[in-house]
């Protein structure tokens, strides 16, 4: 027998099953020229960061990008401020440092051949890309910077040693801890006039990471007064792009004298007695 749509069977039933029912709630429309989409799930899972995640942490689909400004302009790369924050619970959001490198055409970073001797790609093409210095090999090139600054800081996020916590990878974009001091941007080493007690913290601080990035077989071969931050009385170090191999790189071990030099130079024009030559052997104790 045929039923018809007369037919009790089809009647609407007098309640909803709870199972189909859900709140929906409209979010405002974004500005196109500072806001987007939270990229955190549009990432694949190897592109953020290392676990334990800390609890500021920003997972929601619902949340919104918003670009603050710039905060630092570098020699391969700007750092801008960013927040994530769902519209529903904006009293949970965090606000980041968002580090976007540029392409070959518009950086003025000259050295990079000397940092990168040691490293392989991942991809034949790419590595091809590169030597060939084609428009596809600048935009390979972009990215590894990134790529390499993005390894770095999970690598040294997990061993312990102070650097922003990598939040995510997208392209040539790393979203990262926005180190602070009194909710203002942490000063750098070199702007600071730490007291006698407060500079021998800072170099044993300093002493520390170092002796833990060597017995990784890391170096940070651009490090300065100027890519270390300090944090209240916390050392922290930035700026990893150039990351080099201590053995796999040839100039690996002039890098880390180069890193030593600099610092220890700081230290001493500050009345604090220290040697550079010393501290590169110290270094060279735990490498081996």
């Amino acid at each position: 027998m045929t039923r018809t749509p007369n037919d009790s069977a089809f009647e609407p039933a007098d309640e909803l099953d709870p199972s189909f029912v859900f709140d929906f709630t409209s979010y405002d429309d974004l500005d196109a020229s500072t806001q987007r989409w939270s990229t955190w799930m549009s990432v694949e899972p190897l592109s953020r960061g290392p676990e334990p995640r800390p609890d500021w942490l920003v997972t929601s689909q619902g949340a919104i990008d918003t670009d603050l400004g710039i905060l630092k302009t570098g020699k391969e790369a700007d750092v801008f401020l960013l927040e994530r924050a769902d519209p529903l619970e904006p009293e949970a959001g965090v606000i980041m440092a968002a580090k976007r490198y540029r392409d070959t055409d518009h950086r003025t970073f000259h050295r990079a051949a000397s940092y990168t001797e040691g490293r392989s790609m991942k991809r034949s093409r790419d590595e091809r890309a590169l030597k060939r210095k084609s428009t596809f090999g600048r935009l390979v090139a972009s990215g590894e910077w990134a790529i390499s600054e993005w390894g770095a800081l999970n690598r040294l996020w997990q061993l312990g040693v102070a650097v922003p916590y990598p939040v995510q990878i997208d392209g040539t974009e790393i979203l990262m801890e926005w180190i602070t001091h009194d909710g203002e941007t942490a000063p750098r080493l070199a702007q600071t006039r730490p007291s006698p007690n407060a500079l021998g913290s800072l170099f044993e601080q300093l002493r520390g990471a170092l002796a833990t990035m060597v017995q990784a077989g890391i170096v940070h071969g651009d490090l300065s007064p100027y890519n270390t931050l300090v944090a209240g009385d916390r050392l922290v170090i930035i700026d990893l792009p150039q990351i080099v191999d201590l053995v796999g790189n040839p100039q690996g071990l002039d890098f880390l004298m180069r890193d030593c030099t600099n610092m220890c130079n700081w230290f001493r024009a500050r009345g604090m007695e220290v040697d550079d030559q010393e501290l590169f052997a110290d270094l060279m104790a735990h490498a081996f």
